[in-house]
């Protein structure tokens, strides 16, 4: 399993009670939720990867759970990992959900990739 789903699952039912349109794509052995066709949170193994506002990114760091993404080695500022002791009871998972919706309007979307024909 790359991915958990009963965390998937939760993500889900959260965004499913606060009516929001979403869409899930499996990316890297983890499931990525997307919002207005931008990242807002993804499900990797028992962690999340959440899309926060860069401005609250150095006090959320300092939250139990909260920890720098750093896949290239350079940590990307807005983008956290939660462990499961940010994430184990549906109040602070929804927390960080909540924060990543908020931000989600104001996120850049990816540039779309073009594609060539052979």
């Amino acid at each position: 399993m790359a991915y958990n789903e009963f965390l998937a699952d939760r993500v889900s039912q959260f965004l499913v009670e606060k009516s929001v349109p979403f869409e899930t794509k499996k990316m890297m052995g983890g499931l990525l939720f997307k919002v207005d066709d931008k990242m807002l949170v993804g499900v990797n193994k028992d962690e999340i990867m959440a899309r926060i506002n860069p401005d609250i990114y150095e006090a959320s760091l300092l939250k139990e759970g909260c920890n720098k993404m750093n896949f290239t080695g350079r940590p990307m500022k807005g983008f956290v990992f939660l462990s499961d002791e940010a994430i184990d009871l549906d109040e602070n998972l929804h927390y960080w959900l909540q924060l990543a919706l908020d931000f989600n309007p104001f996120a850049k979307a990816s540039k779309k990739r073009k594609t060539t024909k052979k």
